[in-house]
């Protein structure tokens, strides 16, 4: 029988529930919010904001008894000078649990454990101010971005003329190079072609052709 006995064991030994329970409670002030199952959030719950309540009367009792389960100093700092002020005004309730869905190995129920008041909504308001402001002085940005721009295009159109003038010369010359080309490859082949028959009528086979038939008709 476990009667008035609170403590979960969460299937661990007394050791590992222990160092699993401060890891975890380490890891949420240090990052405002973690993932775990749904049993270990609740128990964790119940320690993170007792160790917040002690944490509002920054003294050494108060910090050497959270010590011992916060062994790392800068979250023992954050706690005590940043966490700790900012639930000054509030008596309990300084976590939240977001469920998640089950998880697929073995179905167990997951959640978001996190503080209430988180840095997080407050750098978003700081960014939605900014990008507010910025939207505002855009558009006389645009507008004098574009006066400068006209002018730089109106430069840049007689260098594109003077470039397209030098293709064309470019192309005119060689297609002028081609004809003159053309025309003495022209030229050339006929007098070949008059050469070679002027060396056919001049063979000796042709002479004695000749010859004979005169020799015939005699």
């Amino acid at each position: 029988m476990r009667h008035r006995v609170a403590t979960k064991k969460l299937g661990m030994m007394t050791a590992h529930r222990k160092a699993v329970l401060r890891n975890m409670m380490i890891s949420l002030f240090k990052h405002e919010r973690i993932r775990t199952t749904k049993q270990k959030a609740k128990v964790l719950r119940s320690i993170a904001e007792k160790a917040i309540t002690r944490a509002k009367v920054d003294n050494l009792h108060n910090r050497r008894i959270i010590a011992k389960k916060i062994h790392d100093k800068p979250v023992l700092d954050k706690l005590f000078k940043v966490i700790a002020p900012r639930f000054a005004e509030r008596n309990g309730g300084y976590t939240r649990i977001l469920k998640l869905r089950q998880r697929i190995t073995d179905a167990a129920d997951m959640v978001f454990i996190e503080l209430v008041d988180r840095k997080e909504k407050a750098a978003k308001s700081k960014k939605k101010t900014v990008e507010k402001e910025t939207e505002k002085k855009a558009p006389a940005k645009e507008a004098a971005a574009k006066k400068p721009a006209v002018k730089s295009e109106a430069k840049k159109t007689p260098a594109k003329k003077s470039a397209g003038a030098k293709d064309v010369r470019t192309a005119s010359l060689k297609n002028e190079k081609t004809e003159e080309k053309t025309e003495e490859k022209a030229a050339k082949k006929p007098k070949e072609k008059t050469v070679e028959k002027t060396v056919v009528k001049d063979t000796p086979k042709t002479k004695a052709k000749k010859a004979a038939a005169e020799e015939k008709k005699a």
